[in-house]
């Protein structure tokens, strides 16, 4: 995994901060691969409950996420249950780190 124990606990916290203590963090994409170099930093936030404005939750934890890591380039995938599953969701949870 290529992040490191900083910026997990800022994950973390933002997730935390923004959709509450259930929040659920996973890592996935080429941050997950220790071989891989660069590349943004993809996030999936699951969810319990039913989320009102999905695209600004989206864009609000990206963007604390990237001031937490400099400026690195993050996508926020939500998962909750008001929302469509998509293949994305299936890659996510099976490939990815939970944080």
């Amino acid at each position: 995994m290529r992040i490191t124990p900083e910026q997990i606990v800022a994950i973390r916290t933002s997730a935390t901060h923004l959709a509450g203590d259930a929040a659920r963090v996973w890592l996935f994409g080429s941050r997950v691969r220790d071989d891989a170099r660069g590349g943004d930093v993809d996030l999936m936030l699951e969810l319990d409950e039913a989320v009102a404005e999905p695209a600004q939750l989206s864009a609000r934890l990206a963007a604390l996420v990237s001031r937490a890591m400099y400026g690195r380039k993050v996508d926020v995938l939500i998962k909750a249950p008001n929302l469509k599953f998509l293949p994305i969701h299936t890659i996510a949870l099976a490939e990815g780190i939970r944080l």
